[in-house]
């Protein structure tokens, strides 16, 4: 049985157990490409949507993370990207894929025109 009143309390590891809850109205969303950017104190990661025949990167969702978060996030998806290639394989990139889908993208809102 487990105590509610100490939803942190520390398991046999010395580890806090935490309960994740997804709401069941919860809409994922597809994205195919990510702008990061960063302030002193948080690291900005715009998910966008890249479609052909469209210059635009629609952003769909925006996540804000310390710092902090945002490199364990490095550390666990590297984990996960790992175990996914040896699993089915490696995963071959292009290698001028940054540059053919952000070459002209600012991250300041704007598209690198001079219009005012």
């Amino acid at each position: 049985m487990t105590d509610d009143k100490t939803p942190n309390k520390p398991n046999a590891a010395g580890r806090r157990q935490i309960r994740v809850e997804v709401p069941s109205t919860l809409e994922p969303t597809y994205a195919n490409a990510v702008i990061i950017s960063q302030t002193s104190s948080e690291i900005i990661m715009d998910f966008t949507q890249l479609m052909p025949n469209d210059p635009r990167a629609r952003v769909k969702q925006r996540v804000v993370m310390t710092p902090t978060a945002a490199k364990s996030f490095m550390q666990a998806l590297t984990k996960h990207m790992e175990r996914f290639e040896e699993k089915y394989g490696e995963i071959k990139m292009p290698p001028t894929l940054a540059d053919q889908l952000f070459s002209g993208i600012r991250s300041d809102g704007t598209d690198g025109t001079d219009d005012e």
